[in-house]
């Protein structure tokens, strides 16, 4: 964890706790329910947490905000942003049953409060919120589809409402269909290597 305290020195010491306990909860869990590789549970701090917040050296969520997280899988950004941003509201989504449970034992044995887990699918969702934050579920036109009608109109951020996606890799293609997508390299944040290809990718509602 002291990876995480160079890139977010601000850390109260209850955060610092928390994210202190979530290697441990995550391996006892992914020996009952696999949702992190098994290649990957030894690198959580770097290529789960500290990746999940490279969505808060972009933006910094504000109390009261509203943020939901497509594809969640066992957590992921939501989590360790739910922890960072404690006076924001998390709503973490899969249409996975099994990788919600974790998702849910994780935000009680954590006493996250911010934290809504739910088992559906992201069209599922009625309500309206101020970003939408995933890691890779799908290509960004089909995840497009997923948020829309899922914003709320006032904007109280320095970005206005939208998505904030992590992707990896040559997106070119992929965002060919939106020119006005963002895109900030993790490497202008992280010098780890694992960051040297991945991105976050921000596109206004």
């Amino acid at each position: 964890m002291q990876t995480l305290k160079k890139y977010f020195p601000c850390l109260t010491e209850k955060q610092e706790n928390l994210f202190n306990k979530l290697p441990s909860l995550y391996k006892e869990w992914n020996e009952k329910i696999n949702v992190i590789s098994r290649k990957d549970i030894d690198f959580l701090g770097e290529r789960h947490i500290l990746h999940s917040l490279g969505i808060a050296q972009v933006l910094s969520f504000q109390p009261k905000a509203k943020v939901l997280d497509i594809g969640t899988g066992g957590g992921f950004p939501g989590i360790p942003l739910a922890i960072l941003f404690p006076e924001t509201s998390f709503v973490l989504v899969d249409s996975i049953g099994k990788k919600i449970k974790v998702v849910q034992e994780i935000a009680e044995a954590l006493s996250l409060t911010n934290v809504t887990a739910l088992h559906s699918r992201a069209e599922e969702i009625d309500d309206r919120f101020d970003f939408i934050v995933s890691r890779a579920v799908t290509q960004m036109p089909t995840f497009i589809n997923w948020t829309h009608n899922k914003f709320l109109k006032k904007n109280m951020h320095s970005l206005k409402n939208g998505i904030l996606y992590l992707k990896g890799g040559d997106l070119t293609e992929e965002l060919k269909e939106f020119p006005k997508a963002k895109i900030y390299p993790l490497s202008n944040f992280f010098e780890e290597d694992f960051f040297e290809t991945k991105k976050v990718v921000y596109l206004e509602n």
